[in-house]
């Protein structure tokens, strides 16, 4: 029996004794079968968030002493008092759903009554020529290059800061994008205008990468299980990040010096203060710089199956929320008022 006032041990934090080979922990579980599905690591930390949550906004009881009931408890909960988006509702559903079908294995039966956020339709905010251009100034160094990419080639934020050597062909002016999203692969451009700064860029990291493997470092995380199959490719130029980080980490089961890409709240915050400096009176962030380039292309006469290529989208109704962008108040339509003279 419990002590008055002790709280039963959370499941997310009950751990096996010293020396004892008891089961692993409720998250630790979770993490092992999304990496099991080679799910992104996005996914991963989101999910693991979700659980946590789940756990603790029903005071720790573990969930398999629960169901569908206390499920829709939460998403109501979301919706009802903390005003959630419609997305994020949606996202803790479907952490659980995962939970209870490929962690829990009882799968969820199906859930009536739930409050569901409503989900307006918005459209993305897209900026002008001349807007681009005085963010874009307002970079420097690296991010400006990064979020010349954004614009100039469509990619996501992480999609830049995950190139790789290898992914940059200046020759071919292409650049191949690696388990995007959807784990899809891509080839697209790289604007003519960066050739020169990619090549000084890549010329200027070689030499740095040079020096850090006469130190013993140089070493990068690979992809999967391929360090287990080519472990000098950890020290290999062609798989170095095209934008490393300043620091290095520890592996914590190697014990080697490893370097990460730049991480994207650099960039994040170089943009925001850009589009402040600006003057741009629009929502923009990174993301805006990608909208603004498939805008941009679709208003230049490009055909909207090219775009969605580009982009990487899997269905171009997707792609066709811009044709929407490009309609000038009214659906294009000239107003009455403009007539008067």
């Amino acid at each position: 029996m419990d002590e008055p006032g002790m709280q039963p041990p959370s499941p997310m934090r009950t751990a096996a004794k010293p020396g004892a080979a008891g089961p692993p922990r409720l998250l630790d579980q979770v993490r092992q079968a999304i990496r099991v599905r080679h799910l992104a690591r996005n996914t991963e930390r989101v999910y693991v968030h979700w659980v946590k949550r789940f756990v603790l906004f029903h005071a720790c009881r573990h969930p398999r002493d629960m169901a569908e009931p206390e499920v829709m408890a939460l998403l109501t909960s979301l919706a009802v008092r903390d005003h959630v988006a419609a997305s994020t509702q949606n996202q803790a559903l479907s952490a659980l759903l995962f939970l209870y079908e490929h962690v829990l294995g009882r799968p969820l039966a199906r859930m009536e009554g739930i409050v569901y956020a409503r989900r307006p339709k918005r459209l993305p905010a897209v900026l002008t020529t001349d807007e681009v251009r005085l963010v874009l100034d307002g970079l420097e160094g690296r991010t400006w290059l990064v979020g010349m990419l954004l614009y100039g080639a469509g990619l996501r934020l992480m999609e830049a800061l995950r190139l790789r050597v290898k992914d940059v062909d200046l020759e071919r002016g292409e650049l191949m994008i690696r388990d995007a999203k959807g784990s899809k692969d891509r080839r697209t451009m790289l604007p003519e205008c960066l050739r020169s700064d990619f090549g000084r860029l890549l010329g200027r990291q070689r030499r740095f990468h040079m020096q850090d493997v006469a130190e013993g470092r140089g070493k990068v995380m690979l992809p999967g299980a391929f360090a287990r199959k080519h472990p000098a490719a950890e020290q290999s130029w062609p798989w170095q990040w095209v934008f490393p980080s300043e620091r290095w980490f520890r592996n914590r089961e190697t014990g080697g010096l490893y370097r990460h890409h730049m991480h994207e709240t650099v960039v994040q915050r170089a943009v925001r203060t850009a589009v402040i400096k600006a003057g741009v009176g629009k929502r923009a962030s990174c993301h805006t710089l990608r909208h603004s380039f498939a805008t941009h292309l679709l208003q230049a006469g490009y055909d909207i199956r090219t775009v969605q290529e580009l982009l990487g989208h899997s269905d171009v109704k997707t792609t066709m929320i811009y044709t929407h962008v490009l309609n000038r108040g009214g659906r294009g339509v000239r107003s009455p008022a403009d007539l008067l003279g």
